[in-house]
């Protein structure tokens, strides 16, 4: 995977498979299922998981983050309160042909996404991940433009410490790098692949 300690650009090509992407859970103290957002996407990232995983691509599992009930239908047995034991990291890791991946998963509505919605304990982990020569990233969802980009772990952490040193906290949807929105492909949801490859050329 490594050459002098930097990741390999050439372990894998461009596939054009791809998925979707889930809300970030966003360390809410409670939830309530039925006020929920973001089911299907979670649906379709795992079932394009599935995908990667079949054809030899992939292997990406969901992090799942330990809960406690609070409120459970008597008839159904589903929860319906419960509240998080701990703060989530990211929502998926995992490895892309020998290329250790982590990544989290955003919606945004408008064009301008709060730096609020990713957690300084989400920052840090991938911060650490990237120093064991792993690939950090952020998926984000704009559902009002049915688009995806792919945040690269530089760009994010520009973003970051701009907030941190008094700037805005947040960016804007014309900031972002035209290269790394996710192209339409027919029969596949979110090809993030492209993506991943397009920031491993980028390193090298």
């Amino acid at each position: 995977m490594e050459q002098g300690g930097a990741l390999n650009p050439s372990l894998f090509t461009l596939h054009r498979i791809a998925y979707s992407i889930k809300e970030d859970r966003n360390d809410m103290a409670t939830w309530n299922s039925r006020g929920l957002r973001g089911s299907t996407l979670e649906d379709m990232i795992n079932k394009t998981n599935e995908k990667y995983r079949e054809n030899g691509l992939a292997l990406i599992q969901k992090i799942p983050t330990p809960i406690t009930p609070i409120k459970m239908e008597p008839e159904t047995r589903h929860i319906t309160l419960a509240y998080f034991e701990q703060k989530s990291t990211v929502d998926y890791i995992g490895a892309v042909q020998g290329i250790p991946v982590c990544f989290d998963a955003k919606e945004c509505n408008t064009d301008t996404f709060p730096l609020a919605n990713i957690h300084e304990h989400q920052v840090e982990f991938m911060r650490c991940f990237e120093k064991q020569d792993g690939v950090a990233f952020i998926l984000i969802s704009y559902t009002h433009r049915n688009e995806y980009y792919y945040l690269t772990f530089k760009k994010l952490t520009e973003f970051w410490d701009r907030a941190a040193e008094g700037g805005r906290k947040s960016f804007r949807y014309e900031e972002l790098e035209p290269a790394f929105f996710l192209p339409e492909v027919p029969g596949i949801l979110v090809p993030y692949l492209n993506a991943l490859q397009l920031d491993l050329n980028c390193r090298a």
